[in-house]
């Protein structure tokens, strides 16, 4: 069993930069995909990004591709994502996850297995 902790979330202003980490515990984090998503209110969990257990590759919702870097550091098992020139419409709760099968799809959060508890994160205009 896998347990997920997020942590940096915060008030920001618009144009303004945060970073979120998930610290992983009770596996090997090297063995997992770990993904962020995010859920504003009354809206659905979307994919944020991602990242693979295997090359380290990384996927980025449109929405956040220049703006947002996903990172892992298997040494201190932890992932984190890196959020420059935030808007207001990034507003949510942010999420961390994981799985360990590589065939599964990163974008969808169906494919996760283990997830934080969320960190909030509030840009204001």
């Amino acid at each position: 069993q896998v347990q997920l902790v997020e942590t940096g979330g915060g008030l920001v202003q618009a144009g303004g930069s945060l970073r979120l980490s998930c610290a992983a515990s009770g596996g090997t984090f090297s063995r997992y995909t770990m993904g962020w998503f995010r859920q504003a209110p009354g809206k659905e969990r979307d994919f944020v990004a991602a990242i693979t257990r295997t090359t380290g590759s990384t996927y980025y919702a449109d929405s956040v591709k220049g703006r947002f870097t996903i990172s892992r550091d298997n040494a201190k098992n932890t992932v984190y994502l890196q959020m420059n020139s935030l808007k207001p419409e990034d507003t949510a709760i942010y999420y961390c996850a994981a799985h360990g099968f590589i065939s599964r799809t990163y974008y969808d959060r169906g494919s996760y297995d283990y997830w934080g508890q969320g960190t909030q994160v509030t840009v204001s205009s």
